[in-house]
């Protein structure tokens, strides 16, 4: 039987808005939320802001509920501790950035995929750019694009965006599909999953916490999946644009974290040896650019993971990996770094493989 996709459907799911001083994206993207997420509660989880977002939500959109966190908890603990907050009521919560644009039915089709598939546990929609022009709205965007892949080496990558490579979107990838990892952008959750691995990784803080909770996930015995038929646009770069060295210090420091946590123990020395030495390539790679404060954020990333060693394997045992590479949904065996640059491979489908 095909499951209820009618707007009464989404009565078990909570939209949730992480915001920290974003008061201006709430104003332009939540009347779309609300306007099309019908059935669902709609919440904004607000980490102290101080640019009276709070004051403005309760006056200017009544129809939402605010959750106020008290500080500025990062995006990870921000959603631990705001989902934490909310009732049995809902089955399932959406993760969804304040800087996305939803469309008219977004929601529903996530909603029927999980309902069809019971271990399924998070599902993300089809992510293209946001953009006044209609052309660059046609682009996938850099985070989730056709859902999330990753090499042998644990690297992330989508389906429609190879490092700063985008495809158009042709309808080529209009299906749905298990998949690697699903984006923090806009994330539908299972409500008993995301308790029972106790959230996001809040060490995170941001950058990759996504990757690690699905990977989680998969190791636990759960699917991730990418549901094509539902599309968002995403704006991107709201908080830390790509460039900022802060970003590119998470980024390491959180992509050395996430093999180190959830891969296989017999794989584990070959793909940490193989990261650092890439680490280390992109590092210098940096120097030689000229761009001086993202190669000491590389540095500082490593010097960093490597002095918390401790907690990283206290949380290795307290989730310990049981997939090996071959058993993993959306993982490519090769190197991404080596086909991207070392074969010139720009498209997904170049890959060759379909797994």
């Amino acid at each position: 039987m095909a499951s209820d996709t009618s707007p009464k459907s989404c009565a078990d799911v909570a939209v949730v808005i992480l915001n920290w001083n974003g008061l201006d994206y709430l104003r332009q993207f939540l009347p779309g939320v609300l306007a099309h997420s019908a059935g669902a509660t709609v919440f904004v989880a607000d980490n102290a802001s101080t640019d009276d977002s709070v004051a403005v939500l309760r006056a200017e959109f009544p129809a939402v509920r605010v959750l106020e966190n008290g500080g500025n908890l990062g995006f990870c603990e921000g959603y631990n501790v705001a989902l934490g907050r909310l009732g049995p009521e809902f089955r399932y919560y959406v993760l969804l950035n304040s800087d996305v644009e939803v469309t008219p039915g977004w929601l529903a089709p996530q909603r029927a995929l999980l309902e069809a598939n019971p271990r399924i546990a998070a599902c993300q929609p089809k992510i293209r750019q946001y953009s006044p022009d209609p052309a660059t709205r046609q682009l996938f965007e850099y985070a989730g694009a056709g859902g999330g892949y990753l090499d042998s080496l644990g690297y992330p990558f989508c389906r429609g965006r190879l490092f700063d490579t985008l495809e158009t979107d042709t309808g080529q990838y209009d299906d749905a599909r298990p998949v690697a990892w699903a984006t923090g952008a806009c994330l539908l959750v299972r409500a008993e999953a995301w308790h029972a691995l106790s959230g996001l990784e809040s060490t995170f803080f941001a950058h990759m916490e996504e990757i690690d909770f699905c990977w989680r996930l998969q190791n636990a015995g759960w699917q991730v999946w990418y549901q094509g038929g539902s599309t968002v646009f995403h704006m991107g770069g709201g908080t830390l644009h790509k460039s900022n060295p802060r970003k590119t210090y998470l980024n390491f420091r959180n992509g050395l974290a996430l093999v180190y946590l959830n891969t296989h123990p017999a794989e584990l020395p070959a793909v940490l040896i193989g990261r650092i030495a890439l680490d280390g390539v992109a590092a210098l790679r940096l120097l030689a650019q000229g761009q001086w404060a993202d190669c000491k954020a590389v540095l500082r990333a490593h010097w960093h993971f490597w002095g918390r060693f401790g907690y990283w394997r206290q949380r290795r045992r307290k989730f310990p990996p049981r997939l090996r590479l071959s058993e993993r949904a959306g993982t490519y065996a090769g190197s991404l770094v080596w086909a991207y640059f070392g074969q010139g491979k720009r498209k997904f489908p170049e890959l060759d493989f379909e797994k």
